[in-house]
Formats: structure tokens, C-alpha cells, sequence
């Protein structure tokens, strides 16, 4: 193996030869995904660096996603690189940090995003019938916000939120995932600051509507249910199951019944909204089709005792109150794949201190957590489950484990290795658990350290010259 070969990379998430999902980022994906994208894998840097090629940086990158703490460090990356060498019989490279931060800049960011997305557009082209609903493949949407460094070029392109004081804040990032209910993969994110104009759920979330073929289905809750959303998704014929929207009262005396709680009504075009330009709002329906289905919880404990589900599915035979229902709780799928990103893989606090950076930062994660959902769906076919019944964090940490070790076996001791681990990720079933309640608290106390309410520099020098009594 050379260093401007991706099979490190590929042996390191436990792929091989003969696997199912194995070619979703074999070496020739990844070659055709830089090709497309114009990057020149064989391209060792201004600097003429054989050692952090493309292939290498990217292999030390990811490594520092999927592990925790110290281990997370740049130097910890370049200890094993350093291991990486000597696996491949070359001399063992330097340990200063300097080349590899330096190759990590020069690492193409449009290469990351176009593997995140080939690997989820790959492996969900491969999802058989059985994963999917009715044979739809369904998305779920959702925002969330991740925290970077305090540093003045990220507060000027993602400030702090206005309610924290200058000097005590940090800059936020908001993010909108489209995650596929099938195969749990990411399939496109949009990132923004927190606040100002087109910086929303819904303004992010109008960027991936390209990620979405026709037939496909979108869940969402109420905040992406609008009139203008329905019908941009109906114009790309893309179908979806909302929750009604706060502002939006459902009267069932009105429109086409189908049953008991169940009709279909037409919605009307509303004023063009400020986002909108004139061509886009002539081009919109005067009035769209949408069905109401009102839900019943019987669940103790829950938020809610009833809600109105929005669909374009009108044909009440094939798509009944039970079926929308059921499928709407999905959605909460949605919030476990964020907290696997934000908290299992890290994601929630970012390290690097430029915009630049932590755009990169964000998406290595991102391809990371794709490639472990990889393996996950292999473990779920070879054991006949569905691929949301295994563990992320078990994925993660057979990988984590596994990482630099592996370049050492041969192929044999390889394929044993992997066989093993995907046996054993079919054990780590995740539990089913739809109907859990539990308290929004939490028992272990935080450390009794009192909050910084001014800049860290004024506090230090007040430390440093206290004022005389």
C-alpha cells in the first residue's frame, strides 16, 4: 500500500472485499468522487509532502473524530500516523504537528461533503424493500445548534447569541440534518449562524430540497409545516407527513371526509413571504391538496394527548390513520441520530479556531458518522435486523478499537477481525423502547465552580491587582 491509497481508510472501518455495503467507499468510489470533484489525489501539497497526502490526512482526520479527550488531539493524530508509517514499512514521519495541521487545511473540504453524501446516496439505493416504509424511502428533518471556539473570526461569521454578555459567549452554529429513516445515514446539512436573515430551520432546510428525489417522503415536525414548504415539496413531487402547525386550526366539519378525524382540504396561497421572489410565489399553486388526520396519545406521560398530522398522502386505502400515525412517532428517530452526533461522536463542541476549519471540522464528523452507520448496516443484513436496531456507540467504539491495529494484520487475520466485530455488533441490539418517560432532569450534580461573567482577560487581571480594601 502507498500513502496516496485510500485502503487504510477502508480496512480501518472494517470493510473488505466480499462484504455487503463494502463498495459504498471502496477505493474506486473515492476516486471517482475526487475526479468529479477535480481534486488530484496524488497531489502530496505545496510543500511536496509524502506522507500527508490526501489519503493519510483524511485517514488521520477521521481517526481524531472517533476518539475522545486527549486522544483527540492533533498530536495524538500524528502518534498515529506515525504508527501508520511503520505498518506500511516506511520510516516513522515526524511528530511535530506542523505538516499535519497544515495538510489538514489543504484537505479540499467539497471532497468531504461529496463523500458524505455518496456514501449515504450508495447505501440507500442498496436499502432493500424490507427497511423501507411501503417501499417509500423516508427523510426526517430537524435543526439543532453546535458551539465553537471564542476566537474573532468565528464570532464574525457565527456570532454569539445576543443574551450572552461579549466576552463570555461562544459562537453557534446552526445546523439542519436530513437523515434517512431507513438506513440512518446522513443524507444532506446546511449550517448557518444562529440568528439573521435566512439563518432559520426552514431557509437552511430549502438549500437540501435538491437532496430529495421525486417519490421520496418527508417527516418533519410542525415548525417546516407551511403552505410554501407543502407545496416546493409537491412541485419536485416529493410527498411528506407534517404536524400541524400551532398557528393552523384544524376543523373537520370542513373539506372531504374519509373517516372519523380524517378528511381532505384544499389550503390557499397566503401573501408572498419577504424570502420569496415574485417569480418563485407566481409560480405556486393558488391552492394545494393536503389531508388532516387527527392523532389520539393514550400514552401517560406524554407532552401531548391529541395532535393533527398534515400529509399529501390522500389515498386513504392504501395510507390509513393507523399507518400515518405510526410512521409521524418515527420522527423521534430524528433527535437520536442528532444526540449520536452532538454527544456519542463529539460533534456538540467544536475545536478548531478558524471558519474554515470548523466547516471542515463539522463535515469530517459527518462523513464519520455515515461510515459507522455503515457498518451498522452491515451487521443488521448478515443478522436479518433493521439497522436501527444496532448500537452507533458499539459501531463506534468496534472501530475506535480496532483503528491503527488493523494495518498490522494481513487479510486473513483481517477478515477474522471483522467477522467478529459484525457478530458482535448484532448483540448490541438497542432497545425498543417508544413508550419511555422520563424526567427532563438530571441526578449527578455539575461541579460547584461559580459561571464567568466577564472576559477571561478582565478577570485575570482583577485576580492579578486586586483593588486595595
Amino acid at each position: 500500500m502507498s500513502f496516496y491509497s485510500f485502503q487504510p481508510l477502508h480496512r480501518s472501518f472494517l470493510q473488505h472485499e466480499g462484504l455487503p455495503f463494502a463498495d459504498v467507499l471502496s477505493e474506486e468510489s473515492i476516486a471517482r468522487v475526487a475526479e468529479d470533484a477535480g481534486i488530484p489525489l496524488s497531489d502530496a501539497g505545496a510543500e511536496g509532502d509524502v506522507v500527508y497526502t490526501p489519503a493519510v490526512t483524511l485517514w488521520a482526520f477521521l481517526s481524531q473524530v472517533l476518539h475522545q479527550k486527549a486522544q483527540r488531539s492533533c498530536t495524538a493524530a500524528v502518534a498515529r500516523v506515525v504508527l501508520l508509517c511503520v505498518a506500511l514499512g516506511r520510516e516513522p514521519c515526524s511528530s511535530d504537528t506542523g505538516a499535519y495541521c497544515r495538510a489538514r487545511k489543504r484537505l479540499p473540504l467539497v471532497l468531504v461533503q461529496r463523500l458524505t453524501d455518496h456514501v449515504a446516496d450508495a447505501a440507500e439505493s442498496k436499502a432493500p424493500d424490507a427497511w423501507l416504509w411501503k417501499r417509500k424511502h423516508v427523510f426526517l428533518v430537524d435543526g439543532t445548534t453546535v458551539s465553537a471556539p471564542d476566537t474573532p473570526a468565528l464570532q464574525a461569521k457565527y456570532p454569539q447569541p445576543s443574551t450572552q454578555k461579549r466576552g463570555v459567549g461562544f459562537p453557534l452554529i446552526r445546523l439542519v440534518v436530513l437523515m434517512s429513516l431507513a438506513t440512518a445515514m446522513l443524507n444532506g446539512m446546511a449550517m448557518g449562524p444562529y440568528a439573521g436573515k435566512e439563518t432559520g430551520e426552514t431557509a437552511l432546510f430549502r438549500q437540501l430540497l435538491d437532496r430529495l428525489q421525486p417519490g421520496d417522503m418527508l417527516l418533519a415536525d410542525r415548525y417546516f409545516c407551511s403552505y410554501f414548504m407543502i407545496a416546493l415539496l409537491q412541485e419536485r413531487k416529493i410527498d411528506c407527513v407534517m404536524r400541524l402547525h400551532q398557528r393552523r386550526k384544524a376543523d373537520f366539519t370542513r373539506g372531504r371526509p374519509l373517516g372519523h378525524g380524517d378528511h381532505v382540504v384544499h389550503w390557499h396561497r397566503p401573501q408572498r413571504p419577504d424570502w420569496m421572489d415574485q417569480a418563485t410565489y407566481d409560480r405556486m399553486p393558488v391552492s394545494i391538496e393536503v389531508r388532516e388526520v387527527h392523532v389520539q396519545v393514550k400514552k401517560p406521560g406524554f407532552r401531548v394527548d391529541s395532535l393533527v398530522v398534515v400529509t399529501t398522502l390522500t389515498d386513504a386505502a392504501n395510507y390509513t390513520q393507523e399507518d400515518l400515525a405510526t410512521l409521524y412517532r418515527q420522527r423521534w428517530h430524528v433527535e437520536l441520530d442528532i444526540e449520536a452526533l452532538k454527544i456519542t461522536l463529539g460533534m456538540d463542541v467544536l475545536r478548531c479556531k478558524t471558519p474554515e476549519m470548523v466547516e471542515k471540522e463539522i463535515w469530517v464528523c459527518l462523513l464519520a458518522y455515515n461510515v459507522i452507520r455503515q457498518v451498522a448496516l452491515q451487521a443488521a443484513l448478515e443478522a436479518e435486523r433493521l439497522p436501527r436496531q444496532i448500537s452507533f456507540s458499539a459501531a463506534l467504539q468496534a472501530i475506535a478499537a480496532s483503528w491503527t491495529t488493523i494495518q498490522c494484520l494481513d487479510d486473513e487475520q483481517t477478515c477474522r477481525l471483522i467477522v467478529a466485530y459484525l457478530s458482535g455488533l448484532a448483540s448490541h441490539q438497542v432497545g425498543d423502547r417508544p413508550d419511555r418517560v422520563e424526567p427532563r432532569a438530571i441526578k449527578r450534580r455539575p461541579k460547584p465552580h461559580r459561571l464567568l461573567t466577564e472576559p477571561r482577560r478582565a478577570a485575570k487581571a482583577r485576580l492579578a491587582h486586586p483593588i486595595a480594601a
